[in-house]
């Protein structure tokens, strides 16, 4: 579970360098990210991948190489070997940190072998809908894993363990086919998108047969026991019989004796329903990704001051599910030139963070570009290449901060003006120097009267960003009127004493 005030790292995007150094980096920084108030590490996939040392790990080819068999053209993954991975857990543990596994359950790339199978294309935008006739396929499905030899496991992959391809070697064609036979069908307990979401990519896992079921539970218990990682972070869920992560987190966590933490990727921005229908089916045993609240952030961030400030929380976990809520402002997917692109604009994101990191809602994850910066090249959607360059966001380190030592205790809010809104949070008593009021602003300079505890009368209150330069005198009630710039964000402590 995550610790009080909590706070996650995706310490990765889809840009960083093939090179192998990111685990010595992660034992490298991980003392300085524990100090700044960062607990827990969501780290990518380390296992090997069908695209080699090019593979950000959701090309998933052999579940038990973490960067130690000569497969693929490399032993080591993009990130580095199994030695340096294992350093890298130890390293963030002897600092107090959590580490996530980024685990891809969904599909299989890069195969061994063809094998003929019977199948029927499906309609891409209507999936349940098959198109002209029944026929055989050569689907690269044969995984043998010849590189690691049986070590760690001897389950091979064959066509049975799959529901669906992507391409018919005999026919050299790209389309959706799905596997007939008895009892193969797509899933239907899955995302409704094009009728039935269960394909996504490469070779589709049938999680309905029972061999999956088992050596995915086997190497499960396998992977926390090598690793000894606190939790996950599920890929794809949307995509995967939704009863299938109740069962498999109920078993992991038996095995382990421990409650691992769990989060999955339900990738809907635009209907919080979908995210509330998937966790009532599994139970609450995992947290989602806030991706509505990504979504509002992009559009306030667009609209610059005619969003409407009062409905930045509006149809998010955030606001309706905060317990299972793992909030953020940026991920690998949405950031700039990836599928899901849709950025939270430079000005914003202080504004954004603020949100996700100093009020009492969610569990905040911070995205490694926003944090360290980041810079890369590569095509866009009109073919054309692009040079980004993502920087730091200002002031996240002493956001982090802000979370780390003051954001504590109730919460008021004021989210009643269309540009400035604003909350507090009282403090508690074991942390007398907690409590803090954050003022923001998508428009013009402002000020909000607001109320911090009435045990602070006569407190001086400093804004610990820099921005306001002011100290503001709490009232016999407990109340003081906080500013903010236009465009900004302020975060007002209690001053120490002189």
């Amino acid at each position: 579970m995550a610790a009080s005030n909590g706070t996650m790292m995706q310490y990765f995007h889809w840009y960083v360098p093939n090179d192998g150094s990111l685990w010595k980096q992660v034992k490298d920084e991980a003392g300085e990210l524990a100090g700044a108030g960062i607990t827990a590490l969501w780290l990518p996939p380390a296992t090997k991948g069908a695209g080699g040392v090019n593979d950000v790990g959701y090309g998933l080819y052999d579940l038990y190489d973490l960067g130690q068999f000569d497969q693929k053209g490399t032993v080591r993954t993009k990130y580095g070997t199994r030695a340096q991975y294992l350093d890298a857990i130890t390293a963030a543990h002897a600092v107090g940190m959590q580490v996530y596994g980024d685990m891809v359950f969904n599909h299989r790339g890069g195969a061994d072998q063809t094998e003929w199978v019977k199948a029927i294309r499906v309609q891409p935008h209507d999936r349940r809908f098959t198109t002209g006739q029944e026929c055989w396929i050569e689907a690269w499905t044969q995984f043998d894993f010849p590189g690691r030899a049986g070590e760690h496991s001897d389950f091979v992959w064959r066509y049975y363990h799959f529901d669906g391809v992507d391409w018919a070697q005999n026919l050299d064609e790209k389309a959706i086919f799905k596997f007939l036979g008895l009892g193969k069908d797509w899933e239907q307990m899955v995302d409704e998108e094009h009728g039935n979401y269960d394909y996504l990519m490469f070779t589709d896992l049938d999680m309905n047969h029972p061999e999956v079921r088992t050596e995915l539970a086997r190497w499960g218990k396998w992977y926390v026991e090598t690793t000894q990682i606190d939790g996950f972070r599920l890929d794809a869920v949307k995509h995967i019989q939704f009863s299938f992560f109740r069962d498999w987190l109920d078993h992991m966590r038996k095995e382990a004796g421990r409650n691992l933490f769990a989060v999955g990727e339900y990738w809907n921005p635009d209907d919080v329903e979908a995210l509330h229908n998937y966790i009532a089916h599994t139970n609450s045993k995992m947290s989602l990704f806030d991706a509505p609240l990504h979504r509002n952030f992009h559009l306030a961030s667009r609209a610059g001051g005619s969003y409407d400030m009062r409905r930045i929380l509006d149809g998010t976990l955030m606001q309706q599910q905060p317990a299972l809520a793992v909030t953020l402002v940026e991920n690998h997917d949405t950031q700039p030139l990836q599928e899901l692109e849709s950025p939270v604009e430079d000005w914003f994101k202080p504004l954004a963070y603020a949100i996700i990191l100093l009020r009492q809602e969610g569990y905040p994850c911070v995205f490694y570009p926003d944090y360290y910066g980041a810079s890369y090249r590569d095509e866009g959607g009109d073919g054309n290449l692009y040079d980004i360059e993502l920087k730091p966001v200002p002031k996240l380190a002493e956001l982090l901060a802000a979370r780390r030592d003051y954001a504590y205790g109730p919460q008021h809010d004021w989210l009643d003006d269309p540009h400035v809104i604003g909350w507090t949070r009282e403090g508690q008593a074991e942390r007398p120097d907690s409590g803090l009021a954050v003022l923001l602003s998508n428009g013009p300079e402002g000020a909000k009267w607001m109320y911090v505890g009435h045990w602070r009368a006569g407190a001086q209150f400093r804004d610990c960003l820099g921005h306001r330069a002011e100290s503001v005198t709490i009232n016999e009630h407990g109340w003081g009127q906080f500013g903010v710039n236009g465009g900004s964000v302020s975060v007002w402590i209690a001053a120490a004493p002189v």
